[in-house]
């Protein structure tokens, strides 16, 4: 059914060997069929996670329809997707086109089937009626074959004694059964390496694709490679980390790792073409070499994980603070722009640092801690490198560490607030100021809002932690110098104050007894946090509202229901999120986008501010499809309220005229 769908597939009856066999064959899909043999291919799925996802791999599991309940467990062990029996060709077909998009999406290369395949391929056809066989130019080479049209004997002979008779046998199989079957046999002229021959019958004509299992002097040149880029693939990464911690004995650290992305790619292949998008990362990856390159005495990793994500590893001995120059040179580069075809691409670059250590560290240990490094660089407002040192080697030993001094730290007020400047893209005055937490950790350095309120979260602590900040920031907001006196407030609202339903009276009451005006306060909701309840949201921010504050609706753009929040929602503003904002320099479409959430927006009477603003060509696009303020590093990063008074004094006397 898939070689009639157009694929070339590859057969492993057994669980032995098969992850080694899947990587070695370059494919983009791993089918397991486990229809009436749920557990048996539960554990084929979990055998073939790591290597489907260090490929850039779908894993498709086949399930008989009374396990279909038990699919989750299919999905925690690495399955990507599911098809349930019974099924028909076109079922199937369909499934491998939707795994090969899925494939395309981590940056796998779509298929493309050269018009002579047959030719290339190890492969013979035999019409039963006829005593002639056809078969392939790459087989015909192997076999010894002048002639590509043999009669049956012919070909037979060719297959040498021990292939005749398994020939014979898988034949008649075929004729009793009609079921598809193979056969194996001893390469002709040498002493080790297997031919399998996979034959199935249509219409009384035989099919046969002949595999080389055993052969590896080929594959070997091939294997672990990324085709797109020539670089080592994630297989190559995983096997490279395990060798330098096993190598390493005494020396510690045993590596340094880099992964290196750039932001929103998906962007590019939409935005310019997927040919676009393979130049730009063949590109990165000519960048990065040259960068790194050979070092004498040292080994070192470049690989391609899977997309946009690169893997750059030094060995011993080595530090952070090396590794960090050299992830700053790379972003430098990479960011340089990319010229392709008519089209010129500037990109993003981010980097998540960590060392692996040779005691207490595997492979995939090391690689999930470095990703949650770069999932902080991309959450970062103005910086592209996060680095997690020795106090960080384990993302859950830090999170605990979190949790258990989060409280002390909020008795003994450890919480800093800074004020985010929000400023007219008309006259460059700030109007008003984001409130924003900031927490000193002795081991961990500073850590912001999103660090610290997900460690709220895990602690239970989420609602005291908002309310702790609210009340800081409004109290010292009531203290701010004449200078700043009619500046607005801004403070951030979770989901878990909309869901308390005496949060409208708290609020009141801590603005009430700080003494700062109903009138300059706002609350701005994340607009993530709403999706549970909209009925209740939108009946406690009217509460808010006719209280005499303001509601703004924070990063929004980010979440599923925004169109749903504009129309069932009381609010002020809104704040288009740092993603949006940064994406409006890449193409017409970006700006297409973010003029139509500023047009709406203005439709419905509410103000907009952009967020993450960190160049003049953003603000001046911005302000060119009607945004009236923005916040973001382009003005200043968030600050205390001494550095406030000096940047306002500053712009004071800017020029008002619009």
């Amino acid at each position: 059914m898939t070689e009639r769908a157009g694929w070339e597939p590859i057969a492993a009856r057994r669980a032995d060997n098969a992850e080694r066999r899947f990587i070695m064959s370059g494919a983009a899909i791993a089918i397991v069929d486990a229809r009436g043999a749920f557990d048996d291919g539960l554990a084929a799925v979990q055998l073939l996670d790591n290597a489907a996802e260090a490929n850039a791999a779908a894993l498709l599991v086949l399930v008989s329809r009374k396990d279909v309940e038990r699919i989750d467990e299919m999905l925690a062990a690495g399955a990507t997707h599911y098809l349930a029996s019974p099924f028909g060709e076109a079922e199937l077909a369909q499934a491998l086109r939707f795994a090969e998009r899925y494939t395309s999406r981590l940056g796998r290369t779509l298929r493309t089937p050269p018009e002579n395949a047959l030719s290339h391929a190890l492969s013979w056809r035999h019409v039963l009626a006829d005593e002639k066989i056809s078969v392939s130019t790459a087989l015909g080479e192997l076999l010894g074959l002048k002639n590509l049209t043999p009669d049956l004997g012919s070909f037979l002979k060719a297959l040498g004694d021990s292939g005749q008779s398994a020939a014979h046998a898988a034949l008649a199989r075929l004729r009793d059964d009609g079921k598809p079957t193979a056969f194996a046999h001893r390469t002709p002229g040498e002493e080790t390496g297997r031919l399998v021959h996979h034959i199935s019958v249509t219409d009384n004509v035989v099919h046969a694709r002949v595999e080389q299992p055993d052969r590896m002097t080929q594959a070997k040149a091939l294997a672990h490679r990324d085709a797109l880029t020539g670089l080592g693939d994630g297989y190559m990464a995983r096997q490279w980390i395990a060798a330098q911690t096993e190598a390493a004995g005494a020396i510690d650290p045993a590596l340094a790792l880099i992964l290196i992305s750039i932001q929103r790619f998906d962007m590019i292949n939409a935005s310019y073409g997927q040919g676009a998008g393979d130049d730009v990362l063949r590109g990165m990856a000519r960048r990065i070499e040259k960068l790194v390159g050979p070092t004498p005495g040292r080994k070192r990793l470049i690989a391609r994980l899977a997309g946009a994500e690169f893997a750059i590893g030094l060995t011993s001995p080595t530090s952070l603070d090396e590794a960090e120059v050299l992830a700053r040179q790379l972003c430098d580069a990479i960011e340089q722009p990319f010229v392709t075809g008519n089209q010129t691409v500037q990109i993003k670059a981010h980097c998540g640092i960590v060392l692996g250590h040779n005691k207490d560290s595997d492979a995939g240990t090391i690689l999930r801690r470095a990703s949650t490094a770069l999932a902080e660089a991309r959450e970062k407002d103005g910086g592209a490198i996060c680095v997690h040192g020795d106090e960080q080697r384990s993302a859950a030993a830090r999170a605990n560490r979190l949790e258990i001094d989060l409280r002390p730290a909020l008795d003994n007020d450890e919480i800093e607030i800074l004020f985010q400047p929000q400023v007219s893209t008309a006259n460059g005055r700030v109007i008003g100021v984001e409130a924003l937490s900031r927490w000193h950790h002795p081991a961990f350095g500073e850590l912001g809002a999103a660090a610290l309120f997900a460690a709220a979260d895990r602690a239970d602590y989420l609602s005291e932690l908002s309310a702790h900040v609210q009340r800081k920031a409004v109290e010292l907001a009531a203290r701010w110098p004449d200078a700043l006196g009619e500046l607005r407030l801004a403070v951030n609202v979770t989901a878990s104050d909309i869901a308390d339903p005496n949060f409208v009276e708290r609020f009141s009451a801590m603005a009430d007894e700080s003494g700062f005006p109903r009138d300059r306060l706002t609350a701005e909701v994340t607009e993530s946090g709403l999706i549970a309840d909209l009925g209740a949201a939108g009946e406690r921010l009217a509460e808010l509202r006719s209280g005499g504050f303001r509601v703004a609706i924070d990063d929004f753009g980010t979440g599923y229901s925004s169109l749903a929040y504009l129309k069932s929602l009381p609010l002020d503003y809104l704040k288009i999120d740092r993603r949006l904002s940064q994406d409006i320099t890449g193409d017409v479409r970006d700006r297409v986008v973010v003029r139509g959430v500023i047009e709406m927006a203005r439709s419905l009477g509410l103000s907009v501010i952009a967020e993450g603003v960190e160049t003049e060509d953003q603000l001046d696009m911005l302000a060119e499809q009607g945004c009236s303020l923005y916040q973001g590093f382009l003005c200043s990063p968030p600050i205390s309220t001494d550095a406030l008074s000096r940047l306002v004094s500053e712009t004071s006397g800017t020029d008002q005229a619009s």
